[in-house]
């Protein structure tokens, strides 16, 4: 789809699929997931070619979307995404039989270590539609912090008895530890993989990008405290308690989807071809 064919009479971006490639709800995903990716490109939690943010994909049979390895998160389009099962073999009808984590190399290829998160992650957890990995710098320093995150900021009340903690086990390219971050997830949405990063996942593309901006701002704002050299305060255990089912009441969902929106603006504008 070229640039011309992306923009509608009034200037914004279209949505519509390339003909005969994909389903409208396969689209919708793949859009939803590119710009997941552009705003976490906007928001500076990238590293380079690497981390990734994964989509299930509708249907009986297990498949997920992952980012063609390569392409930077801030040029990410809806059909730069690759389509893949739960073994990592590449079932894009544009990969003429490539199959595996490397398929075709200039197209269709995936990184293993990706799939291993991300595919732990969908295989066990219906609930969680849309999986972000990050390395930023905030985030890889709470990750080696032997307290982890700290009660001292809102947003990390967020995520006060609320997060999962994965012992780093080297790069992920070990199937067998895609057992262990399900374990260590256990009902989280959002989890710290030691000496690593983050991870957070919610039920759409809006509910992923809350928890990992929250999670993000949060390691920030600890890194930031520490390197103060004062002493912190935290709340009384109550409190942080309070706080953090504050989070979770009636209208939380419209507040997320709100921000998603509003978000979106970031992003969108006459020159954006992330739909594309």
């Amino acid at each position: 789809m070229n640039r011309s064919e992306a923009v509608r009479s009034h200037g914004a971006p279209s949505s519509a699929a390339p003909d005969g490639l994909f389903s409208p709800q396969e689209w919708a995903v793949r859009v939803d997931l590119a710009a997941l990716y552009r705003l976490v490109a906007h928001f500076r939690m990238t590293d380079m070619i690497d981390t990734h943010i994964s989509a299930r994909l509708p249907g009986t049979e297990p498949t997920f979307l992952i980012n063609r390895y390569g392409t930077m998160f801030h040029e990410m389009r809806a059909s730069d995404l690759v389509k893949i099962d739960r073994f990592g073999n590449v079932i894009d009808p544009r990969a003429r039989g490539a199959n595996t984590m490397h398929g075709d190399p200039d197209r269709f290829r995936v990184n293993a270590a990706g799939f291993t998160i991300h595919s732990a992650i969908h295989m066990a957890r219906d609930d969680l539609h849309f999986v972000v990995h990050t390395h930023t710098a905030a985030g890889i320093a709470v990750s080696a912090q032997e307290h982890g995150l700290l009660p001292i900021s809102q947003h990390a009340l967020k995520f006060f008895e609320k997060l999962g903690y994965h012992d780093y086990e080297g790069i992920a390219l070990d199937l067998a530890e895609r057992e262990r971050l399900v374990r260590d997830l256990g009902t989280h949405k959002a989890m710290i993989l030691r000496n690593h990063g983050l991870l957070a996942g919610g039920a759409s593309a809006a509910a992923a990008f809350h928890e990992i901006y929250f999670l993000e701002r949060a390691c920030q704002a600890q890194v930031q405290a520490m390197a103060g050299g004062a002493k912190l305060i935290v709340p009384p255990l109550d409190v942080c308690r309070r706080t953090a089912s504050q989070f979770q009441r009636d209208d939380s969902s419209e507040i997320t989807d709100t921000a998603w929106r509003a978000a979106l603006r970031l992003i969108d504008d006459p020159h954006s071809d992330y739909r594309c």
